[in-house]
């Protein structure tokens, strides 16, 4: 429970919950090098985080996640896995930045 809720801090930190612009996030092939494995699923209502991707880096709203291609420019890296079993984290991608947000 501690590591989940130190994993849930990390993300909402990275995705700008509590900085002036949004920390970019890495999607690394590698499990072992990841800060948390993501699942993501169709279902809003199975979702740890409801999360908008923007394009922009300056956006700094919880939720809201900003992808960088550069692993050295990361603050989190994130493994996408098949398996809703094995996630540190569920997420639910949302078309509308309004939806964003992360609940524990």
């Amino acid at each position: 429970m501690r590591r989940l809720l130190h994993l849930f801090a990390l993300l909402l930190l990275a995705a700008g919950g509590m900085q002036a612009i949004a920390a970019p996030i890495y999607i690394t092939s590698y499990p072992s090098e990841a800060n948390a494995k993501v699942f993501v699923t169709q279902y809003k209502s199975e979702a740890n985080c409801i999360v908008y991707e923007t394009p922009y880096q300056s956006e700094n709203d919880p939720g809201v996640w900003f992808f960088t291609k550069y692993k050295s420019d990361a603050r989190a890296r994130i493994y996408y896995t098949q398996y809703k079993s094995e996630a540190d984290l569920v997420v639910y991608f949302t078309k509308y930045k309004s939806e964003a947000r992360c609940r524990y």
